[in-house]
């Protein structure tokens, strides 16, 4: 696994849009380069980064273009996405992935740029961020998760626990940020203490990728074999149903294969065709996973950076869950 070179200070971070731009909340953003730049880094923005056009910052070629852009120059040490999106899967064949492979960088967003992310790593054994876009650095007063993203940018890699209070609500609903509602996570088993190689993503975009030739899953599970795989599944806002029906196609694809856990974050907008619940999907699906759900994962806060790849220990013992991360 290729670890690419982690940020020192005054080390500068490239953002892109390659799904959607942030015009629509540029004081997020503002805030968001502040505390960028408070911790040490600087910012250097590609041309829609801004963009207010909908649904995407620009078109595939131009999004395709500025993600390339910020991989050639040699001023930038990682890359961040923007924003999260809907259509970034048309954007993939304008990366150069090629080029990706031969300058290593950071990668970091969540949601939408799985499409990108997932690929990086599997295809090209680079290691990958996922846990928030460069938007999402605003939060205040500043909460752990974030101090843990940082934390793994600099390379001091934290030990990241499950948190007892959580936002009620997603973080682009409210302005009021303060963890409301107590948080539990929930087991299908009464304790988990396992190893594998993380890998994982936005459920929303990982299902489109399955069968296509950006899924190098199979290639990269042979691969590491040895170590197995711990997934990690973030659900933005497909059905119970669709929920199920994509862990079967999951399965029936091999992608389980070597599975030795799965973390299943919090659905961000739940509903039900059949009055099929997501406990159901879990159970039917994954019977024969040890799996840990309702988790700090994905679109709802508080969330854990995972970095694709990297080997990932996960502890549970009926209580609390805790996922450390050795790069090796």
């Amino acid at each position: 696994m290729i670890y690419p070179e982690f940020l020192k200070n005054n080390d500068t971070i490239g953002i892109c849009a390659p799904s959607q731009g942030t015009g629509g909340r540029l004081p997020d953003l503002e805030k968001s380069l502040s505390v960028l730049h408070s911790h040490g880094f600087k910012t250097k923005e590609t041309a829609s980064v801004r963009s207010i056009q909908a649904p995407c910052s620009t078109s595939a070629e131009e999004r395709g273009k500025e993600l390339n852009s910020l991989f050639l120059d040699p001023e930038i040490k990682m890359i961040m996405c923007a924003a999260g999106g809907d259509f970034m899967d048309e954007m993939i064949p304008c990366a150069d992935f090629d080029l990706m492979r031969k300058n290593p960088k950071w990668l970091s967003g969540a949601s939408d740029p799985t499409s990108i992310l997932y690929p990086y790593t599997v295809l090209y054994d680079v290691a990958t961020l996922y846990g928030v876009n460069a938007i999402n650095y605003n939060i205040a007063p500043w909460p752990v998760y974030l101090e843990d993203s940082l934390s793994i940018i600099k390379g001091r890699v934290p030990i990241q626990k499950s948190s007892k209070r959580r936002l009620s609500k997603p973080p682009f609903m409210t302005d009021d940020q303060t963890f409301d509602i107590d948080s539990q996570w929930k087991s299908t088993a009464a304790q988990i203490n396992v190893k594998g190689r993380c890998i994982g993503g936005c459920m929303d975009s990982l299902k489109d990728l399955i069968g296509t030739k950006y899924d190098g899953t199979l290639s990269f599970l042979h691969k590491y074999r040895e170590d197995g795989v711990i997934w990690y599944l973030d659900n933005f806002s497909l059905s119970a149903d669709s929920f199920y029906r994509t862990l079967l196609q999951m399965r029936y694809a091999g992608w389980l294969d070597t599975c030795h856990a799965a973390i299943i974050g919090r659905v961000c907008f739940p509903s039900t065709d059949t009055g099929m619940s997501y406990e159901d999907a879990i159970h039917l699906a994954l019977k024969d996973i040890p799996v840990l759900y309702e988790a700090d994962i994905g679109h709802t806060v508080p969330c854990m950076t995972m970095i694709n790849g990297a080997l990932m220990r996960l502890q549970y013992d009926g209580h609390e869950a805790a996922v450390s991360f050795e790069l090796k």
